[in-house]
C-alpha cells in the first residue's frame, strides 16, 4: 500500500461519510489503524484535514472520539436542485457542512440557457455570501426532473423541462459554471439525499419515490445507487396503468403521472369544485378533513401504490422513501399507497418493505446534489501548517455524518 493509495482511500472515505473517528475511517477504507494514524496526520499537516474534538456529554463518562474532516480550505462544492417552478442552490465545503443554501420561485418552460443563467447567479451570491470565490468550488451536481441519458448527458422527452429536451445539460452546465459538473435525475438525488442524512440511511436496497409535478424513483441497490446502463432507471411515472387513459407527455397513454402527479391532483379537485386551487390549498384542507381534497389526494396514492408494488415484485427493497410535494399530505396519500401495495404486491416483498415518508422534505433533491458533488471533488491543497483543531462546544451544530441532518437543518434559508 503506497501513500498515495491510502491517501486516496481516506480522502474518498471522508469526501462520502463526512466527519469521522479513526477508527471508523480504518474501518470504511481496509487500511490498519496504524496506516490511517500516520495518513492522517500528514493530511492535518498538509491543512488537506482538521480534527474537531467534540465537548464533553454530561452524564457520559470516557473521551469522545477527536473526528477528522476534509478542512474547509480544502475547497467548496455547489448542489442544484432545478424543478419546473424553482431553483434550490446550496454550498457546502468538503467537510459536509451545508454554508449557505437559497431557493427561488422561477418562471415555468423556459429555455435552457435562461435557466442555466439562473443558476450561474445564484451560485455566485451564494458563494460571495460565504467569503469564498469561484475559485474555491472544485465541483457542482445539477439535479433535473426527467431522465438523463449517461453517455451523452442530454434529457429524454419525457422530461418536464421541455426547453432542456436534447440539451447536452452536463456540458452546457460546465461551461457557464466553469467546473466539473455532474447531472442527474433529481428523483435519483432524491434517494442519494435521503440515503446519505434521511429517510433511506442505513438500507441496502432502498427507493426514494418523488411525487410532485412528474413521478420518479431514485434507487439504491445492493448499498450503491442505481440509474442503470443508460442512466434512465427508475422512472416509475411512465408505468401505463390506463390504456385508454389520457395521453402523458411521453407520448403514451394512461401513465401513471398522469394518474398520481400533481397535477392529476389539481385537475380532480377543479373538477369536483367547480374552480381552481392551489396544492398547498388542497393538502392543507385534506389535513383538515375536506372530503374532495382527500378524495383526490388517496387516488393519487392508490395509483403510485399499484405501480409501486410492480417494482418492489422486482427489487425487493427494505425500505422505500416517498418524497416530493405531495408527500407533505401524509397520511391521506400515504394510507392508501399502503393499501393498494399491499393489495398489489406478492407476499414476500410486501412482508419485507417498509414504506416510510421522507425526512428531508423538499431539500431531498438539492442535498443529493450535494452528496454527488462532494463524490466527484478533488480536494484543493495549501501550505503545510501547523495542525488544525476545532474544539465544539455544546451547542455547536457539526457532529459526525450521522447528525448532519441537525447541521443542515439549521442553515440559512431565504
Amino acid at each position: 500500500m503506497t501513500r498515495a493509495d491510502a491517501t486516496a482511500r481516506v480522502i474518498a472515505a471522508l469526501k462520502t461519510g463526512g466527519p469521522t473517528s479513526r477508527a471508523a475511517l480504518a474501518r470504511a477504507t481496509g487500511l490498519a489503524d496504524s496506516t490511517v494514524s500516520v495518513t492522517v496526520g500528514e493530511l492535518v499537516t498538509e491543512g488537506i484535514l482538521a480534527e474537531d474534538v467534540p465537548a464533553p456529554v454530561p452524564g457520559r463518562t470516557g473521551r469522545p472520539p477527536v473526528l477528522v474532516r476534509l478542512h474547509r480550505s480544502a475547497g467548496l462544492v455547489l448542489g442544484v436542485d432545478l424543478g419546473k417552478s424553482h431553483l434550490r442552490v446550496a454550498v457546502a465545503d468538503l467537510g459536509h457542512e451545508v454554508l449557505s443554501e437559497r431557493t427561488v420561485d422561477t418562471v415555468e418552460d423556459l429555455p435552457a440557457d435562461a435557466q442555466i443563467s439562473q443558476v450561474v447567479a445564484l451560485a455566485d451570491e451564494l458563494v460571495a455570501e460565504v467569503g469564498a470565490t469561484r475559485a474555491q468550488v472544485v465541483s457542482a451536481a445539477v439535479g433535473l426532473p426527467g431522465p438523463v441519458r449517461r453517455l451523452s448527458g442530454e434529457l429524454g422527452d419525457g422530461t418536464i423541462l421541455p426547453g432542456w429536451v436534447g440539451v447536452r445539460a452536463g456540458e452546457a452546465m460546465e461551461a457557464a459554471l466553469r467546473l466539473p459538473v455532474a447531472v442527474a435525475n433529481d428523483a435519483d438525488l432524491g434517494a442519494l439525499g435521503e440515503w446519505t442524512w434521511g429517510a433511506a440511511r442505513g438500507a441496502e436496497t432502498a427507493v426514494y419515490l418523488k411525487i410532485s409535478t412528474g413521478v420518479g424513483a431514485g434507487l439504491i441497490v445492493a448499498g450503491r445507487p442505481f440509474t442503470g446502463v443508460g442512466g434512465t432507471a427508475g422512472e416509475i411515472g411512465h408505468t401505463v396503468l390506463d390504456p385508454s387513459g389520457a395521453r402523458c407527455r411521453c407520448g403514451n397513454h394512461g401513465c401513471l403521472e398522469t394518474l398520481a402527479g400533481s397535477q392529476a391532483v389539481l385537475r380532480a379537485v377543479a373538477t369536483a369544485r367547480g374552480g381552481e386551487a392551489g396544492l398547498r390549498e388542497i393538502i392543507a384542507a385534506a389535513h383538515q378533513g375536506d372530503t374532495v381534497s382527500r378524495t383526490a389526494i388517496a387516488s393519487s396514492g392508490r395509483a403510485v401504490g399499484r405501480a409501486l408494488a410492480t417494482l418492489c415484485n422486482l427489487l425487493n427493497p427494505e425500505r422505500v422513501v416517498v418524497g416530493g410535494t405531495l408527500a407533505a399530505a401524509g397520511e391521506p396519500l400515504l394510507g392508501p399507497l399502503q393499501d393498494a401495495l399491499e393489495e398489489a404486491a406478492l407476499r414476500g416483498p410486501r412482508e419485507d418493505v417498509e414504506v416510510v415518508p421522507g425526512q428531508l422534505a423538499e431539500r431531498a433533491e438539492v442535498l443529493g446534489a450535494v452528496a454527488l458533488a462532494l463524490r466527484g471533488a478533488r480536494p484543493l491543497r495549501r501550505e503545510p501548517t501547523a495542525r488544525s483543531v476545532r474544539v465544539h462546544g455544546a451547542g455547536s451544530a457539526r457532529t459526525s455524518s450521522a447528525g448532519l441532518s441537525t447541521t443542515l437543518k439549521n442553515t440559512r434559508r431565504s
